[in-house]
């Protein structure tokens, strides 16, 4: 599971005030702390899709060390260990598009955090980078 942590802190009015350690650019509020992580949560969400847009890399979360998570959805966490194995392989999108067989905006969905791709695609980009896809519940 991709979980980040985060911090809240009382902000300067009745609000909280949440950050992400692990992503200095996430800043969002909240009324109470169960607001902070999905909030927090969305403003990952959005960091770390402006990360793949900029081809920046993607952080590991660090310890949470007891302090709240947000943890991403499955579907996100799919297509950032995608983009991560791309980086890591040096394959470009239109690369991935060749050895897909598919249009480039086909990869650029499969890359999209706000995309509702399907997972068999998922599996088979990850498949075309020598990667699998293992699903365990808890």
């Amino acid at each position: 599971m991709l979980a980040y942590a985060i911090e809240i802190s009382p902000d300067d009015n009745v609000t909280l005030l949440v950050t992400c350690p692990d992503l200095p650019e996430v800043t969002t509020w909240a009324e109470d702390e169960a607001d902070a992580v999905l909030r927090a949560r969305d403003a990952i969400e959005e960091a770390l899709a402006a990360r793949i847009a900029d081809r920046e890399e993607i952080p590991v979360p660090a310890p949470a060390l007891g302090r709240p998570v947000a943890a991403l959805p499955a579907l996100a966490e799919l297509k950032i260990a995608l983009y991560c194995a791309m980086r890591e392989t040096g394959t470009r999108k239109a690369d991935l598009a060749r050895l897909l067989s598919a249009h480039g905006p086909q990869v650029d969905r499969l890359l999209d955090l706000r995309h509702a791709s399907r997972l068999d695609q998922l599996e088979t980009a990850l498949a075309a980078l020598s990667k699998r896809v293992e699903v365990r519940v808890v």
